[in-house]
């Protein structure tokens, strides 16, 4: 459990579906539906990336607080673990080489290795059990044997601080050979754990520092999202559906898109109804369709004037 509020991993952004009155304003030539048809799909878009973000940053905080430390605690106390062995079998390693270490079975110690090893064996078949049963002890470690029923194999843990396991087979000098073997790699498994310990602590560290960074495109989002509310409230699709293209007293209007100049002409022309457009720095004007004549040939009138 966590305390932090679901945020959904996808989202659907499907293909823009338009209403009557938006497929009207575009008939009209209106660029503010465009404007915000795509704002539609940017401003989804950016929801998309960050409801992701914070996904991820949340799946991190977890990480953080519960992950990280407790392996760390875990790796640190395999490292000691590890550490003691080691000194078990220090401890109990003949000096002389090719010295056999008694082993202890079934409360009799054999100083021999040929005969351990057949007594090792023989103790094993007495106990072909699943749960471990312990036997006896060798070089400082208690031994105890389980029998695998899947592969039909007896296995031997050597229990210190951790359990070191072998899986032994018929041969009574063999088998002395992996046990030894199988001790002589408590080293190199104790500096395997402490790299995965340097590791673990280099991504714990660089863990915290990620979650503190912010969405990265946050101040687009809000932008954008602030110039959509602009454009939804300015059209009002939902409340005025029916009234998208047409006055109360039934005038049909249309929409254009000129420069500052051009602008100017037309509010000398007696055309002020229009707004200014922070996409493209440009001048909408709304418009009586009946006096598009009108307003073409002022701006034809500004051309023919350049021209000339």
């Amino acid at each position: 459990m966590t305390s932090k509020s679901p945020v959904r991993s996808c989202e659907d952004i499907d293909e823009t579906a338009l209403s009557y009155a938006e497929i009207k304003m575009l008939a009209t030539g209106n660029p503010y539906i465009k404007e915000k048809m795509d704002l539609d799909i940017q401003v989804q878009k950016l929801r998309l990336l960050k409801s992701n973000f914070l996904s991820e940053k949340y799946a991190l905080e977890d990480k953080i607080i519960k992950f990280y430390p407790q392996e760390i605690a875990r790796l640190r106390q395999r490292i000691t673990a590890l550490e003691n062995d080691i000194i078990i079998v220090s401890n109990n390693t003949p000096q002389e080489k090719d010295a056999f270490s008694p082993m202890t079975i079934e409360g009799i110690d054999y100083t021999k290795k040929a005969v351990a090893g057949q007594m090792l064996l023989t103790a094993c078949k007495e106990h072909a059990f699943e749960e471990p049963t312990q036997i006896g002890s060798y070089r400082g470690f208690r031994m105890e044997v389980s029998y695998s029923i899947l592969t039909s194999e007896y296995r031997l843990d050597f229990c210190g601080n951790l359990r070191h396991q072998v899986t032994l087979g018929t041969d009574i000098f063999g088998n002395i050979t992996r046990i030894d073997n199988e001790l002589a790699k408590i080293p190199a498994k104790l500096e395997a754990a402490k790299h995965v310990l340097t590791e673990t602590l280099e991504q714990y560290d660089y863990a915290k520092e990620q979650v503190k960074k912010p969405f990265a495109s946050e101040d687009d989002l809000q932008k954008k999202t602030n110039r959509l509310n602009e454009l939804n409230a300015f059209l009002n699709i939902e409340k005025a559906a029916s009234k998208v293209n047409s006055s109360s007293d039934g005038i049909e209007y249309k929409f254009k898109k000129c420069s500052e100049a051009e602008k100017d002409i037309l509010i000398d022309n007696g055309f002020s109804d229009y707004r200014y457009s922070d996409s493209d720095n440009k001048y909408i004007f709304r418009y009586p369709a009946e006096q598009e004549m009108k307003m073409n040939a002022a701006l034809n009138i500004r051309q023919n004037n350049i021209k000339i």
